[in-house]
């Protein structure tokens, strides 16, 4: 409830709730000391646990999840507001006039021939609000570097390949993948210093991003898929040796294996 005792809608509330933490003098210590530099990795963390509740089709977990995000927003949005930044009507105004601008086939009277067609003038778009921002005029300027690793791998190749910097086929790309492998092995026999042998491994996972993105697999999905898999085959052989009262540091590793082999057998993930 407001101070006029008024019931307000769900966004409202929230609003009104988030000045009333963030108030100096009535509100949460914890909520008034945080800036948007303190509030940012809870920011990028409830984005992953969003993607976590969508991946095990948890609808319940996933509307808190969305609740937690959008918490997250309406918090950076007090901080802007404070200082004279920004209110959330304007992020909110914002990202709706973005969709308009956007989608003129929908709010307006353009026709596209085909999906290509409206992609290309998606992506013709974006590059005239990059540059409008100040973003630059570069292939890949405004991929933002705090992205995680692989899908800025994935970004920047994309941009690399609209401007004809790409390989037409996945071959030429395994290759690429067995060139990379052989430097890496080549490091490792001389014993190159860390920092070289780092560089060639990083060559190397950006190859397997750039066949991923060939192959139309997204790599940071399909690394998280394989993550889920051993975490659950490595639990199925630390209960498999919990039963016989051992744990894994006390087999041989062709035990280990040996277990690995039932865990994949038996439909683990």
């Amino acid at each position: 409830m407001s101070d006029s005792g008024l019931t307000l809608s769900g966004i409202e509330r929230l609003l009104d709730l988030m000045a009333r933490l963030r108030d100096p003098e009535t509100g949460c210590p914890w909520d008034v000391k945080q800036d948007f530099s303190t509030i940012a990795p809870y920011t990028v963390e409830e984005a992953y646990e969003v993607m976590d509740a969508i991946e095990r089709e948890d609808w319940d977990e996933l509307r808190r999840e969305l609740g937690d995000l959008l918490l997250q927003v309406v918090f950076h949005s007090r901080i802007a507001e404070e200082r004279g930044l920004f209110r959330f009507g304007d992020v909110a105004d914002a990202i709706a006039d973005k969709l308009v601008r956007r989608h003129p086939h929908v709010f307006g009277e353009t026709v596209f021939a085909d999906e290509s067609e409206q992609h290309a003038a998606w992506e013709a778009h974006k590059a005239v609000e990059r540059s409008a921002a100040g973003a630059g005029h570069g292939a890949l300027d405004g991929v933002a570097k705090s992205l995680p690793a692989l899908p800025r791998a994935v970004k920047l190749q994309k941009r690399a390949a609209r401007v004809g910097f790409d390989w037409r086929d996945p071959e030429p790309v395994i290759a690429k993948i067995h060139e990379e492998l052989d430097e890496v092995r080549a490091e490792m026999v001389e014993g190159a210093p860390r920092e070289r042998l780092e560089a060639e491994v990083g060559d190397l996972l950006f190859a397997v991003a750039n066949l991923a993105r060939h192959v139309g697999i997204d790599p940071e999905v399909a690394l998280r898929g394989t993550n889920a898999r051993f975490e659950g085959r490595f639990r199925y052989i630390e209960a498999r040796l919990s039963e016989q009262g051992r744990r894994p540091e006390d087999c041989t590793l062709d035990e280990l294996e040996a277990l690995w082999v039932k865990a994949k057998r038996s439909g683990c993930r």
